[in-house]
């Protein structure tokens, strides 16, 4: 156990209460590092697998504290904090002086002892609500050893253990995985690979061969995620083809996830481009008809989770 406590992983969130991410009451550990880029992605700050500068400019007081201590002259006002990305080094000295949490930095190595001592701040409710842990990201399969160390830790605790997860993976990562995994929450985007590879970035080859190693894996429960997103996957054939691979794998349900902005705002503090602001979100009856439709597949479905 010493040794499983010892490995490390970049994490850029601990988020404690959720009640969406599997049964009972859950704290969610975030991965920072991700291989696929949607273009709808509500973490950009989980796309790289390194420490990142944000900065939030409704909090800068223009102290002017923080460019004179910049060792590489990455910052300047023009007239609002800038930060030059190609001079920045992601060093954090300048959050250090930083007391209005303007500049803040996103991602931090952590070690499974680490996180099992702040998973323990929450025992008492994941045993009263028959809850647990659920890794997230970004993609935690994309730090493997660490996914794998810590729910192995979660598991010696007694947790439940969930992942959420793009699929994008080898066999040899899950198999070392699931033993100690109790739900996967899958992502199941889009079933034509040409068009996968467009808008996120990668074919979607490797995905549906870990859905079908996830569905084979004994005592382990699939629950397939579709996010629902206008223009790229949100016509009824297309929801319609992703349902009738999940009655295949004798999944648990669909969760459908319909596409928000939420977290837009964070591409600017990253100086990154959010590529899908002409979307709109999906309205309730849409919504409605879909999850009818899969109902009618014979997969149990839910919008929302």
């Amino acid at each position: 156990m010493n040794g499983i406590k010892e490995k490390t992983g970049m994490i850029f969130d601990i988020q404690r209460f959720s009640v969406h991410d599997g049964p009972g009451i859950r704290t969610i550990v975030f991965f920072k590092g991700c291989p696929l880029r949607c273009d709808w992605c509500c973490n950009p700050e989980s796309q790289v697998f390194t420490k990142q500068l944000m900065v939030i400019q409704k909090n800068c007081i223009h102290c002017g504290m923080c460019a004179p201590i910049c060792p590489h002259g990455a910052i300047s006002y023009t007239p609002e904090v800038t930060i030059d990305r190609d001079k920045c080094t992601n060093c954090g000295k300048c959050t250090d002086v930083c007391f209005s949490e303007a500049l803040t930095m996103t991602g931090q190595e952590m070690t499974v002892g680490e996180l099992i001592t702040e998973l323990k701040k929450d025992e008492v409710h994941y045993r009263k609500s028959n809850g647990g842990i659920t890794l997230s990201g970004g993609e935690a399969l994309s730090q493997p050893e660490m996914a794998t160390a810590l729910l192995a830790a979660c598991k010696e605790q007694g947790w439940h253990t969930a992942i959420e997860t793009t699929g994008y993976a080898k066999r040899e990562v899950l198999e070392k995985l699931l033993p100690f995994t109790d739900l996967v929450l899958l992502d199941i985007k889009h079933l034509n690979s040409v068009k996968h590879q467009k808008y996120i970035g990668k074919p979607n080859e490797l995905i549906l061969k870990a859905a079908q190693v996830i569905a084979e894996f004994p005592g382990v429960e699939l629950v397939i995620r579709i996010p629902v997103i206008p223009e790229f996957n949100d016509s009824p054939e297309e929801i319609a083809a992703i349902a009738l691979i999940a009655k295949q794998l004798q999944a648990t349900r669909i969760n459908l996830l319909p596409y928000h902005p939420y977290g837009s705002n964070k591409y600017g503090h990253l100086d990154m481009t959010y590529l899908a602001a002409d979307i709109d979100t999906p309205s309730t009856s849409k919504m409605t008809i879909l999850q009818e439709l899969v109902e009618g597949i014979g997969v149990p479905c839910k919008i929302g989770g």
